[in-house]
């Protein structure tokens, strides 16, 4: 009888056990390869998790935004994988019906998405600040701290006036959380790779550093918005320069006016006080008057080589200008466009 109880007894631990330990297998498969992320949904979700992020904060981002279904299997499977103590941050793309031990190793490794920062049509330091941080954690003031901190910008070989010139405008692939130092860092790199040998012997050539190629590419863009008409403009300018003549460029004095909504610049504008204004001092000015393209870069570097010292806008408003060699020749284009101006009511 001892014995049968002894046999009884056993078997019911070995059923029990074997309950137990398929329940646990059960459980610990589900929770690790079972879906659990955007389950019911066909598309990714971006998910930030941002700089000093604990994991409480991940768990309670990944489940505000609906992106898990269980908290306490993802918690689990966390706990195992050690992500609690490894929280990375970063912008995460999820894929829809993804399970746990995907997700972790996800999140774990830090394996985020890049995003793009794209800059064009800057004029302002503060400009540049609130379009390169646009999809980025850091903030617009941030960089904007780095933009005008002196003992920063000298850091790179730049002053205040031409720092501007280290940002090449494009499109580039970054990390969302990545710092402002490493953004700038990262601006200076892309500053070096454009600045070829064989474009630094280009400017050499004309007797420009990279520095004032920016400043002159600066003007030239903001004379003209047409690509093709920019080695022509930029000629010009060069011919002035070679014989000191004064730039007299307009959008400088729109720069040192600091207004620009001004669409006709007048005589009153010509008596600017500023190193800005072009008509009162000869040679370029301190520093660009706005972030040159790589198209402007290039029409100063690749300039047509021509006689003309004047240009004055197409009386049409196509946008494209008439040169001329001479002032008479110049005064009858602008008298042109001047009365085209009055006609259209553009005081």
């Amino acid at each position: 009888m001892l014995g049968d109880k002894k046999t009884k007894f056993l078997l019911v631990f070995i059923i029990t056990f074997s309950v137990l330990l398929t329940s646990l297998s059960f459980y610990f498969y589900q929770a690790f390869f079972s879906p659990n992320a955007l389950v019911d949904k066909e598309e990714g979700r971006m998910i930030q998790i941002p700089s000093n992020a604990t994991f409480q904060m991940v768990v309670d981002t990944l489940y505000q935004n609906e992106v898990i279904n269980d908290v306490i299997t993802f918690s689990f499977v966390s706990k195992v994988m050690k992500y609690q103590e490894a929280v990375k941050p970063g912008l995460y793309n999820i894929p829809p019906k993804t399970n746990n031990l995907n997700l972790v190793r996800m999140l774990r490794s830090g394996n985020q998405t890049p995003v793009m920062v794209t800059f064009n049509n800057v004029r302002l330091k503060e400009d540049l600040a609130e379009k390169i941080t646009r999809n980025l954690e850091i903030s617009e003031q941030q960089f904007l701290d780095l933009l005008t901190d002196s003992v920063n910008i000298r850091k790179f070989g730049f002053e205040e006036e031409t720092i501007m010139s280290m940002f090449i405008p494009n499109s580039y692939e970054v990390w969302w959380n990545t710092s402002a130092e490493k953004l700038f860092d990262r601006m200076f790199n892309e500053y070096n790779s454009f600045w070829t040998e064989e474009r630094k012997n280009k400017a050499s050539q004309l007797g420009l550093s990279p520095n004032e190629v920016s400043t002159l590419a600066s003007i030239v863009q903001a004379e003209t918005q047409k690509a093709d008409e920019r080695p022509k403009v930029a000629g010009v300018y060069l011919n002035r320069l070679k014989i000191n003549m004064p730039l007299q460029a307009d959008p400088t004095l729109v720069f040192a006016a600091g207004d620009f909504s001004i669409k006709r610049v007048l005589n009153v504008h010509k008596e600017i006080e500023s190193p800005y204004n072009t008509y009162k001092y000869t040679g370029l000015p301190p520093g660009p008057i706005n972030l040159p393209e790589i198209s402007a870069l290039e029409a100063v570097l690749n300039y047509e080589d021509h006689s003309y010292l004047y240009f004055c806008a197409k009386e049409d408003f196509s946008g494209y200008h008439a040169f001329a060699t001479s002032l008479t020749e110049h005064l009858n284009n602008a008298r042109r466009y001047q009365a085209a101006l009055n006609r259209s009511k553009i005081y």
